[in-house]
């Protein structure tokens, strides 16, 4: 639990500073420990969506609504992953 704790923390920080790639990689080192923990799933979500990976995000808002059906930060970082996939989908359209 102290390294869960840590790797949270430390993805935290990252964050803070606009790190999330490495904030991404201290979250998901952190779901290796525990699948359950829904936080880090929605803040890597939040880290995916800044790295325009929607699809991924998406995915983790998706795992997060599994456990908790009414988790709002899952159900508004899924909304901005669709979003952001329309808006990638419209581009390519127009390539």
């Amino acid at each position: 639990m102290e390294e869960f704790k840590r790797l949270k923390n430390e993805g935290n920080d990252f964050v803070k500073v606009g790190e999330y790639e490495e904030a991404a990689n201290k979250y998901s080192e952190c779901m290796k420990l525990n699948t359950e923990e829904c936080t880090v799933y929605t803040n890597r979500a939040l880290c995916y969506l800044k790295l325009y990976k929607y699809e991924e995000a998406k995915q983790d808002c998706d795992h997060v609504l599994q456990i908790e059906d009414s988790n709002i930060k899952a159900f508004y970082r899924r909304a901005l992953a669709y979003k952001g996939l329309q808006v990638r989908k419209k581009n390519m359209a127009g390539i």
